[in-house]
């Protein structure tokens, strides 16, 4: 039966879930998304994980963190042991997908401590270990794009581990992303690790670009920029999917495409929409092309179900009129480098605040179930 999430995925675009909790997986309700609204693949964050361990009326994980009190576990112990569970779990319930999708698809992602965002290292052996205690293939371990991110992804991907590549809003940062990925398929290519078991996506985000463009261009005030607003996100995404095809048609990418290598799939994160004023489905609609991945929060999610139209692909006939956007950015005074750097400064900050938060409220729930 023909529906719009149905026709989505027809168009080539894999409908991911950005949300997860232990009661979402409990109650069917995961499955039931998997079977009516195409979903075919989730991703989690540290606040998603906060939301949902610290909801006064999710119970879900007492039992859990009662045994867990007992053994003495500390907080951070506590929250590595329900967040793997709960993404094993749900790797799990995506099994069969993962399967008839020939690997591609049928993913959960599970993010490297944010306290990690600067330190190589660290995120090289918290990536192995999560990708050792959830021990399921079609896991992601996800690894944001900072500049200590990008040696790190390329040494994981060389170690045959794969990986969501987050926090990416710059076109100059995507493509040294892609680099790390092809470094890391080179690394593990030389160890004799078969490259079809390696898989990644790459989360270019959307929505948070116009939320702090807009900002800059209602600052600014004039004709010009007002006429910009809601236009930096889509043509930031359209130029980043132009970017994609380029280096993915290159030589040195077919070389490891003909070796057996996966592409490396964009995928549109930060999709929900923060202006009101603007349609649900925005960053789904209009950002419609073969081969990537659209991650939803639930409302979007369900906007799309109930009034999505999909006309097919709305990005590579837009590469001219994306150059044009920026270029109108860049008269009326908006610096866009700026704005993808603040941007990635506020993304980690945030998820290491949503990181501490939930350590500070499961450290709570241990001393109180002691």
């Amino acid at each position: 039966m023909s529906t719009p999430t149905a026709d989505l995925s027809a168009a080539g675009v894999s409908i991911w879930l950005d949300d997860l909790s232990r009661t979402r997986i409990q109650s069917g309700n995961l499955q039931q998304l998997i079977d009516t609204r195409n979903v075919v693949g989730v991703t989690t964050n540290p606040t998603i994980f906060a939301n949902s361990m610290t909801n006064p009326d999710d119970t879900s994980y007492d039992a859990q963190v009662h045994e867990l009190a007992v053994s003495g576990a500390t907080a951070a112990d506590a929250v590595f042991a329900a967040t793997t569970q709960d993404v094993r779990d749900a790797l799990d319930v995506f099994r069969p997908v993962y399967d008839a999708t020939g690997h591609v698809d049928g993913r959960v992602s599970i993010e490297v401590s944010p306290d990690l965002a600067h330190d190589t290292e660290g995120t090289i052996a918290q990536a192995k270990e999560l990708w050792d205690r959830v021990d399921r293939p079609n896991l992601l371990v996800k690894i944001p794009a900072t500049k200590a991110g990008l040696p790190a992804i390329a040494a994981t991907i060389g170690a045959g581990i794969s990986v969501n590549v987050t926090l990416i809003f710059s076109l100059e940062r995507y493509a040294e992303v892609i680099d790390a990925y092809l470094t890391g398929l080179e690394t593990a290519k030389a160890a004799g690790i078969d490259l079809s078991t390696i898989h990644s996506v790459a989360s270019f985000f959307v929505s948070r670009v116009d939320t702090e463009t807009d900002k800059r261009l209602a600052a600014i005030g004039t004709d010009e920029a007002t006429a910009l607003k809601s236009k930096a996100g889509l043509a930031n995404a359209r130029l980043a999917y132009e970017l994609y095809e380029q280096t993915f048609a290159g030589d040195r990418a077919k070389a490891l495409l003909d070796a057996g290598a996966t592409l490396q799939r964009p995928l549109w994160a930060s999709t929900g929409v923060k202006d009101p004023a603007l349609p649900d489905t925005l960053y789904v609609t209009e950002l419609v092309a073969a081969g990537v991945v659209n991650t939803m929060p639930e409302k979007t999610l369900e906007a799309t179900a109930d009034h999505g139209v999909v006309t097919g692909d709305t990005v590579t006939s837009t590469y001219e009129a994306s150059r044009e956007v920026f270029e109108g950015l860049k008269a009326v005074g908006v610096d866009f480098d700026d704005v993808t750097q603040v941007l990635e400064d506020e993304g980690v900050a945030k998820f290491i605040d949503s990181w501490h938060d939930l350590l500070t409220q499961v450290a709570a729930g241990l001393e109180a179930a002691r």
